[in-house]
């Protein structure tokens, strides 16, 4: 017998990854925020919980964003389930950061859709130095 339940085990894991997990409800409502999306975002809990998920989205992607998911929503299949989708995406003092991340569809006991979970990093300081990078060798090409 073990001393802890699955859902004590998955509370603690959800809640100590340093990784952002959210899950958003059909309607794209922010229903779970753990403390890496808070770290990541700089959303408190209790800000982004009731929030529509675009809080994070920049404003050039909010249409793209509400097609795709609600396309996700009806058939209740992503290819980013299986594939990290790269993006930018926006913290609550306004600065853009770059960020991966892959989906989870959730379905209630009877197969229907009733969300998605995303599992998400912060890869911005990866992303400056692959640019940095490229601009270094861009510079040093044309130099020679």
């Amino acid at each position: 017998m073990s001393d802890y339940s699955h859902e004590w085990l998955c509370r603690q894991i959800v809640d100590g990854a340093q990784d952002a997990i959210i899950f958003a409800d059909r309607e794209r409502i922010v229903r779970l925020w753990n403390s890496g999306a808070e770290a990541i975002f700089g959303y408190s809990r209790i800000e982004a919980i009731g929030q529509d998920i675009e809080i994070i989205i920049p404003e050039k992607l909010i249409d793209r964003h509400r097609q795709g998911y609600r396309k996700v929503m009806e058939t209740g299949d992503s290819k980013y389930g299986r594939e990290l989708l790269s993006v930018p995406a926006i913290r609550k003092d306004g600065a853009r950061i770059s960020i991966e991340f892959s989906i989870v569809i959730v379905k209630s006991n009877e197969g229907r859709v009733v969300g998605s979970a995303a599992v998400i990093r912060d890869v911005t300081a990866r992303w400056e130095r692959e640019k940095a990078l490229k601009e270094a060798l861009k510079s040093h090409a044309t130099a020679v």
